[in-house]
């Protein structure tokens, strides 16, 4: 699936998806007179766990049918981040910004099989690696990888690398040219407002599966 989204000239930024809808399409904005709509796709994980991963569509790839929730559906298109200036909720949004929506039969053979979330990035490290380890030993990497868009603009995409390619990446300098394979998951956490208040956040980012050094 990724390859042929590839083959679209996504050459930086490629994502293909493939979920339930879990809520209604909502009003997002407006550009130039085009509409465009925020959804929900849960994304099942080999451990059977949901990312529920947003999803940004535009109007004109609506008006043939209007995803309802429950339908399965395919999502082609890139991993952008937008600034959040209305103060509420996380300061980066991130979503799948739609090219193509394919809705797929529950019996459909042919996507049984397949790898149902894929990302493909080519970017540069525009934050200082934060290495760590889990109580468990675990080790972990994040990274903020900045990947180029048209329109001089740039898309911001938190990424966490774990075991050898965290401790691969917790030494390379900012502005370093890599591409990474992985996955887009969703994760809960809690953040502590004060002693008697606790806030409910997910986070969002690249779970990393192979990456690659660029010369």
């Amino acid at each position: 699936m990724l390859e042929s989204a590839l083959n679209e000239n996504f050459s930086n930024n490629a994502a293909v998806i493939m979920g339930r809808v879990s809520d209604e399409p909502r009003l997002s904005h407006e550009i130039y007179g085009e509409k465009y709509y925020l959804l929900s796709v849960a994304v099942c994980r080999l451990s059977g766990k949901d990312d529920f991963i947003p999803v940004t569509i535009s109007e004109r790839l609506l008006c043939e049918k209007t995803p309802a929730v429950g339908d399965i559906v395919k999502i082609t298109g890139q991993y952008r981040s937008y600034n959040n200036y209305s103060g509420v909720g996380n300061k980066l949004i991130l979503t799948v910004f739609a090219k193509e929506i394919l809705y797929i039969e529950r019996t459909d053979a042919e996507y049984t099989n397949v790898n149902p979330n894929q990302i493909y990035l080519n970017g540069f490290i525009c934050k200082e690696p934060t290495y760590r380890t889990t109580p468990f030993n675990r080790e972990i990497s994040d990274i903020l990888l900045a990947v180029n868009r048209s329109y001089k603009k740039s898309d911001y995409i938190p990424c966490i690398a774990w075991g050898r390619n965290a401790k691969y990446i917790r030494g390379m300098k900012v502005g370093t040219n890599l591409k990474i394979w992985g996955r887009i998951q969703s994760r809960e956490y809690q953040k502590h407002i004060s002693e008697d208040e606790i806030l409910n956040k997910t986070a969002y980012e690249v779970s990393v599966s192979k990456l690659e050094v660029v010369n």
